[in-house]
C-alpha cells in the first residue's frame, strides 16, 4: 500500500509485516511513546501523541515554507510503544525498541511523547552509533537533575545522563533550580538561558559552532511561549515564538547531520486543539527542512 494524499501524513495503521515496502521505502518513521508516570504538575502527556497523530490529518499536504509535498518521501508511523510496564523494566525495553529501529531501517526517527523522560531511553542507542553525537536540547527547564522525587527518570532528569557523556546545547532556558545550577554551563552543558539569548542571529552562530556535526534534537514544546503551546504541563512564560524557534531548527537542519528528534510534553487540552497541531505542523516542517538538507 503506498501513501496517498488522502491519508493523514503520519499515520499508516498496518503493521510492518503487512507493508514492507511502505516501510522500507519510508524516508521518515513516526514513533509514538505515550509513557507518562512522573509528571509533576500538569497531567495529560499520554494523551499526546495520539492527538498529535490525529492533529495532523489537518496538515496541508503541501509545506509553504519549503514549498515541497514532504509526505512523498515516505511518512510511516509505527504503533504506540508500549508504556504499561514498571519504570524499572519500561527504559530498558524502550531502548531495546530503539536499537532494533535503527538496525531495521535507514529511516530517520522521530519520536512522539509522552513525558520528557523518555529520552533516557531513546538516546542511548544513537550514542552508541554515532561517538561524536550532540544534542540540541530545547526546552523552558534544564532537566538537569541527577533525580527527582526519589526518581532517575523523571522528566525533570531527562538530559542528565546523556549530559555526562556527550556535548548538550540547551536553548529557550528560563527554569533552573537550585540543584541543577552546578551542571548548566559546566563540564559538556551549554545553556543558553532565554533572558540573556535574545539577539537570535547570534544565538544562531553559538549553537552551530557549538555543537558536533552529528546532532539528536530533543524538543519539549514548553521550550515555545505558551501563547504558541499553551497545551503542556510545566509551561514558563518569555519563550520562544514560533517564527525564531523554526528558524534556529532550520539552520540546525541544513547545516548539521541531524539523526534523530523527540517532540515531548504535549498535554491536551480539552476543546483546544492548538498544542497538538502546533505540534504536528513542526513535526511536518522539521521534516520538510531535513529533506531539502539531503537534497543539498
Amino acid at each position: 500500500m503506498q501513501f496517498k494524499p488522502a491519508e493523514t501524513q503520519f499515520i499508516l495503521r498496518e503493521k510492518i509485516s503487512n507493508n514492507c515496502n511502505a516501510f522500507n521505502n519510508a524516508a521518515f518513521v513516526v514513533v509514538p511513546v505515550p509513557y507518562e508516570k512522573t509528571t509533576s504538575y500538569g497531567k495529560g502527556t499520554k494523551h499526546g501523541p495520539q492527538a498529535v497523530i490525529a492533529a495532523s490529518r489537518q496538515l496541508e499536504l503541501w509545506d509553504e515554507e519549503t514549498r515541497t509535498e514532504t509526505w512523498k518521501k515516505g511518512v510511516f508511523t509505527l504503533a504506540p510503544v508500549n508504556c504499561a510496564l514498571s519504570e524499572k523494566k519500561f527504559f530498558p525495553a524502550l531502548e531495546k525498541i530503539v536499537d532494533q529501529l535503527l538496525a531495521s531501517t535507514s529511516a530517520l526517527p522521530f519520536f512522539i511523547g509522552g513525558e520528557h523522560s523518555i529520552t533516557q531511553g531513546l538516546l542511548p542507542p544513537f550514542q552508541r552509533r554515532h561517538k561524536n553525537l550532540s544534542i540540541l536540547h530545547f526546552d523552558a527547564h534544564a532537566d538537569l537533575r541527577p533525580s527527582y522525587e526519589g526518581s532517575e527518570h523523571s522528566h525533570a532528569c531527562a538530559v542528565y545522563p546523556v549530559s555526562r557523556d556527550n556535548k548538550l546545547v540547551q536553548i529557550g532556558i528560563r527554569s533552573v533550580g537550585s540543584e541543577e545550577r552546578r551542571y548548566h554551563n559546566s563540564g559538556l552543558v551549554q545553556t543558553h538561558l532565554m533572558h540573556e539569548n535574545m539577539n537570535f542571529k547570534k544565538l544562531e552562530r553559538n549553537i552551530l559552532r557549538e555543537l558536533t556535526d552529528t546532532v539528536y534534537l530533543t524538543i519539549d514544546v514548553d521550550g515555545f511561549d505558551p501563547s504558541v503551546m499553551p497545551g503542556t504541563g510545566t509551561p514558563q512564560p518569555g519563550g520562544f515564538g514560533w517564527h525564531e524557534a523554526m528558524k534556529l531548527f532550520k539552520a540546525v537542519c541544513l547545516k548539521k547531520k541531524v539523526v534523530g528528534v523527540d517532540v515531548v510534553e504535549v498535554s491536551p487540552i480539552k476543546g483546544s486543539p492548538i498544542t497538538e497541531f502546533n505540534a504536528a505542523k513542526l513535526i511536518y516542517r522539521l521534516m520538510g527542512y531535513l529533506s531539502l538538507s539531503a537534497t543539498r
